[in-house]
């Protein structure tokens, strides 16, 4: 897959998310590895979530994985505590705030 692909795939998952029940603000870089490499962010602001093919310098949290596992991981195929502590889920930044894609993709 190219990182296109990957981002459009992600995306429909990221957008499908219920984020009526967060509170604050976030934003997350995802750094995907391996093929279709590329970086993306996942911003929620003023109620309302964003996902965008762009570096967000401004984060609370960096998350790094292989396109596959991350692909996984948002599909609810693997489980992102268990890919965190088995090292296929890299996390910089805030841990709690990186928590919340486990709450967006549920």
């Amino acid at each position: 897959m190219t990182f296109q692909e990957n981002f459009e795939k992600l995306k429909k998952i990221f957008m499908k998310a219920d984020v009526s029940k967060l509170d604050g603000d976030m934003a997350m870089q995802i750094n995907i590895t391996g093929d279709g490499e590329g970086t993306f962010y996942a911003e929620y602001k003023n109620g309302k979530l964003s996902v965008e093919p762009y570096d967000y310098h401004d984060r609370n949290a960096l998350l790094i994985a292989d396109s596959k596992d991350f692909i996984k991981i948002c599909e609810g195929k693997m489980d992102p505590i268990q890919a965190y502590f088995t090292g296929k889920l890299k996390v910089e930044g805030d841990l709690n705030k990186a928590l919340v894609l486990r709450d967006l993709i549920k």
